[in-house]
C-alpha cells in the first residue's frame, strides 16, 4: 500500500513536469526571464526574490545560487531574498503583513532591477503588493506561479506558470526546476560558466 502511494507520488510528478516540458509558451517565458534577469545584472541592477512559506525558502535559495556559487565558481552576483525577520516583522507589525514585501522594494528597488515574485496561487496580497511596488517604480517583475490566469500573471511584464496538479507541492516541485534553469541560463548569457 505505502509502495502505491510513493509510486502514484512519483508518476503524479512526472506527469506534471511533461507538461510542463510539452508547453512551448512557458519554455519561451523561462528564457524570456533569464534575459531579464541577465540584462539586469548586466548593467549594474540587482535581482530581488520574494515568497511565503515554501516560496520563500525558494526565494532564498534562488538568490543564494546568484550571490554564491551554482554549478560553477564565478563572481557574485547582485540577488538578494527578501526574507530579513527583523524587516518583516518591523513592517507586519507596524503596516500588517501584506506589506512585507513591498516595502522593502520601496526601499532598495530601482530603475533596471527584477523582482522575481512567487506565489503558487498567484494571489497572496503581500506578492501582488511587491509586485505592484516593483511596477512603479521600474523594476521588470518576473512572476512564478502556478495558475496561468491569476492576479500575479496580470502585474508582471513575464510570467511563468507551472500548473502541477491540484495541489501546491507539484507546483513548487517544478518552482525549484525553473529556479535552477534560470540560474544556469544567467550564467550562460553572463558568459560566466
Amino acid at each position: 500500500m505505502t509502495v502505491e502511494v510513493v509510486r502514484n507520488s512519483l508518476m503524479e510528478a512526472q506527469t506534471a513536469l511533461a507538461s510542463l516540458l510539452a508547453n512551448e509558451r512557458t519554455l519561451r517565458d523561462i528564457e524570456r526571464a533569464a534575459g531579464a534577469v541577465s540584462a539586469s545584472l548586466r548593467t549594474g541592477g540587482k535581482v530581488m526574490s520574494c515568497g511565503n512559506g515554501g516560496s520563500m525558502c525558494d526565494a532564498i535559495h534562488f538568490a543564494e545560487e546568484l550571490s554564491g556559487r551554482y554549478r560553477h565558481d564565478r563572481r557574485a552576483l547582485g540577488a538578494i531574498s527578501i526574507s530579513d525577520p527583523a524587516h518583516m516583522t518591523c513592517v507586519a507589525n507596524d503596516f500588517g503583513y501584506e506589506f512585507v514585501f513591498s516595502r522593502f522594494v520601496e526601499a532598495h528597488g530601482k530603475q533596471g532591477d527584477c523582482l522575481l515574485a512567487i506565489s503558487t496561487s498567484g494571489t497572496s496580497p503581500s506578492i501582488l503588493n511587491a509586485a505592484s511596488s516593483a511596477r512603479s517604480q521600474g523594476l521588470t517583475v518576473i512572476g512564478l506561479t502556478g495558475k496561468p490566469e491569476s492576479k500575479l500573471a496580470e502585474l508582471s511584464d513575464i510570467c511563468i506558470s507551472t500548473p502541477g496538479g491540484k495541489f501546491s507541492d507539484r507546483v513548487q516541485e517544478l518552482h525549484i526546476k525553473v529556479l535552477h534553469i534560470l540560474v544556469e541560463l544567467v550564467e550562460l548569457k553572463l558568459e560566466l560558466a
